[in-house]
């Protein structure tokens, strides 16, 4: 029986993707594990690997193809003693409904045969012919990866009921995280009474179509450039966030003279290593790194803030995983210092490097961008004095960082010269209540301003 290879859900965000590159051809035998296509998501370009064995007995969708749907079929394989051609020929027919990615917002109501009775609920549960949420009958058994599993059972989801979007429909960790933010996989509402009136569902308000927003404009007085997948997936996702995230803001004044001392001792002390390029310095801190661990070690100080919202739980981590806004061509992505507050400042400074390297060059993996448990935007650099960041779902808070600049204050009753940073708390609110954000922020800023204390 051909096996057909549908286009892999890359990233909890992605819809659609670009087939950049077969690094097979037809013909070729392929093992599990092997390499066999590179595909461009919204946020990098990965490889892609095979996990059945067998022979290319046809490549569906060319290389370079833009916009390829979700599990849409993309290549089929002939399995070991099949005849190819035949295999070429009847791929993708016996397994229609992977080569669309299912909708999550219109579900299919299952339509009964005219012919057949009505079954009792207690009959119908007996012979395990009621269909699961993902598809699966009740009873079957659901494919999804150890780690997925472990995630669904700590977080209490039935994973059986969460629909896979990995090869052949297995569940997979960006499944189970989805269904987490959604309140996780919870059985479907009871029916209404017979009579019962349906509610109206409220009318949503409508954006501008792109017909009425360039009738605005004078015609020839402008270009139109098409919307990439980052771009997209950037758009959908910050409406998703400010929309259904309870936003509330914090602000205060950090004075920076003790960090910048400590950062030119620091640097001043840093040892040399040999390269192709000459003796450089073993690291080289920046300021933004130790904002990073500073608010590591803020969120480990005040644990209750180190949490994640479900509908059906608050999630409370462990570690304080820090993710760092890094602009790339087109767009923005966050790449995460994993246990940044277990970590030394040196090691998160050429962890960042590496990082933001990569995701320029968009090489970074999805374990590198997804997750985390808080973030930092730093726009400093720019000159901006502060500004409020939007919250990257699953957090709870993200911290906006103003440049450094040269204020005057008052101390004892005199007025000083002292460096200050505005930095500007982004709260959820059914998270993070308002005194416990504060607390997290003057946690913060005691490090910051007693920056010896990141040391030890």
């Amino acid at each position: 029986m051909p096996i057909n290879i549908t286009m892999p859900a890359l990233s909890p965000t992605m819809e659609e993707g670009n087939l950049s590159k077969w690094l097979v051809k037809e013909g070729d035998k392929v093992s599990p594990g092997d390499v066999i296509a590179e595909i461009e998501t919204d946020k990098a370009t990965m490889e892609v690997e095979a996990v059945d064995e067998g022979t290319v007995a046809k490549l569906v969708v060319p290389a370079g193809t833009e916009g390829v749907k979700v599990n849409a079929l993309i290549a089929v394989l002939a399995a070991e003693g099949e005849d190819a051609g035949a295999a070429a020929k009847s791929g993708g027919a016996a397994a229609p409904a992977k080569a669309e990615a299912p909708k999550a917002d219109a579900p299919k109501a299952q339509t009964p045969k005219a012919d057949a009775p009505k079954a009792e609920p207690a009959a119908a549960a007996k012979a395990g012919a009621a269909p699961a949420a993902n598809g699966h009958a009740a009873g079957e058994r659901t494919f999804a990866s150890p780690l997925a599993r472990r995630i669904a059972k700590e977080a209490g989801v039935d994973v059986s009921a969460v629909t896979g979007t990995g090869p052949h429909g297995r569940v997979v960790k960006a499944d189970v995280d989805a269904a987490i933010a959604g309140g996780g996989a919870k059985p479907a509402a009871k029916a209404a009474p017979a009579g019962a009136p349906a509610a109206a569902p409220a009318a949503p308000v409508k954006a501008m179509s792109d017909d009425q927003v360039l009738k605005l404009f004078e015609q020839g007085s402008y270009e139109l450039v098409p919307h990439d997948n980052m771009r997209k997936t950037i758009a959908r996702r910050l409406v998703e966030a400010k929309t259904t995230i309870p936003h509330f803001y914090l602000t205060l004044d950090c004075e920076l003279d003790a960090l910048l001392a400590l950062r030119t001792q620091i640097n001043a002390a840093a040892p040399v290593k040999k390269t192709d390029k000459g003796d450089v310095p073993a690291y080289k801190l920046s300021v933004n790194d130790m904002v990073i661990k500073a608010m590591a070690l803020a969120l480990k100080a005040v644990p209750d803030a180190n949490a994640s919202w479900t509908e059906s739980a608050m999630v409370k981590h462990k570690h304080a995983d820090v993710g760092v806004a890094v602009s790339i061509p087109g767009g923005l992505i966050t790449p995460i210092i994993r246990k940044a507050d277990e970590k030394t400042l040196s090691t998160i400074s050429n962890e960042m490097k590496d990082l933001a390297s990569r995701a320029r060059s968009r090489k970074l993996k999805p374990e590198e961008y997804q997750g985390g448990t808080t973030a930092v935007s730093n726009l400093g650099m720019f000159g901006i004095k502060d500004f409020a960041a939007v919250i990257n779902p699953p957090h709870a808070t993200i911290l906006a960082v103003g440049a450094g600049e040269e204020r005057a204050v008052v101390k004892n009753g005199e007025i000083k010269i002292a460096t200050v940073m505005s930095v500007t708390l982004s709260t959820d609110h059914r998270a993070v209540d308002g005194a416990l954000g504060a607390e997290l922020l003057v946690a913060f800023k005691r490090l910051i301003e007693n920056p010896m204390g990141m040391l030890v």
